[in-house]
């Protein structure tokens, strides 16, 4: 299975599960008088949306470079990854909004089955986010890396409406509130974690040199190459999921243009072939002026 094709894949499981469970959330916030659940139920519904803008940004990511586009389309990725940033803000202030008008208005108090059917939630959340963490590790991308942070501040504004459920329903008359400081709560939660989203997102269209790990992996490769001497400068740049390298080489001086031209060549297959998320690399030789 291609790269593409996991990620594609990771998307759809958390499409999936967002609906399910947002659905869930509705039905039981909305008969269980729970506004904490149904704001929970909010920012699943957007989850919705931005998994499948996701998934829209990720198939034109990976687009091939055409004549427009020579280095390929994957920036969309980072883009689609502000537009879902959009959408948790959005739902966090409509969130904060509606928990203030809640905490000023008497109402009912939540019923206790909310609270196992938030107990459930926690932990399917908690395990999406880690499936699908773990794969934008795996795949180094921004967009599923904000999809999986979904997923936790999903499971954080759950956790904290259990909380909230929990003690309006504990100690009874005059806390039936809590519910509501629980929701909005979990609104700067979410605010956060769009921080948290949006940073690396920004970092990657602006060309931010974060990527140490990869260089050094590169120096490792070009190490084992015949005819290479040393590695002096590399520059990475971030194109959606993949690698886009510029590489300085010393080798021998009183080498032909053509010996130069096959040892680069032979190092930009290694590295392609080594390390898969690269997609091109150019590479300039220096003469080594010591041999």
């Amino acid at each position: 299975m291609t790269l593409q094709q996991q990620a594609v894949k990771t998307i759809w499981v958390s499409i999936i599960g967002n609906t399910s469970l947002a659905v869930v959330k509705w039905l039981a916030g909305f008969f269980g008088n729970s506004y904490a659940l149904i704001a929970d139920a909010i920012e699943s519904t957007t989850d919705i949306f931005s998994s499948l803008l996701v998934l829209f940004g990720f198939k034109y990511a990976n687009r091939p470079a055409d004549a427009n586009h020579p280095y390929g389309h994957g920036k969309a990725e980072p883009l689609i990854t502000f537009l879902v940033v959009g959408f948790l803000l959005i739902a966090a202030t409509f969130i904060a909004y509606e928990s203030i008008i809640h905490i000023r208005t008497p109402h009912l108090t939540p019923k206790p089955y909310t609270l196992i059917v938030l107990a459930v939630i926690i932990f399917g959340k908690e395990f999406f986010y880690r499936f699908v963490n773990k794969k934008s590790n795996e795949l180094k991308s921004v967009a599923l890396k904000a999809d999986a942070w979904h997923h936790r501040s999903d499971a954080i504004t759950s956790l904290a409406a259990f909380f909230g459920i929990a003690v309006a329903i504990f100690m009874g008359k005059g806390y039936e509130a809590a519910d509501d400081w629980a929701a909005l709560v979990a609104a700067g939660f979410i605010y956060y974690n769009s921080y948290r989203i949006f940073r690396p997102a920004l970092g990657e269209i602006m060309d931010e040199h974060v990527y140490d790990d990869v260089i050094a992996d590169i120096r490792k490769v070009a190490a084992t190459v015949e005819g290479v001497i040393n590695t002096e400068k590399c520059y990475v740049r971030k194109s959606g999921i993949h690698y886009l390298v510029d590489l300085h080489i010393t080798v021998n001086s009183h080498i032909t243009v053509s010996e130069g031209h096959r040892i680069s060549h032979h190092l930009k297959d290694k590295l392609l072939l080594e390390l898969p998320h690269i997609t091109n690399v150019l590479i300039h030789i220096e003469p080594d002026e010591h041999i």
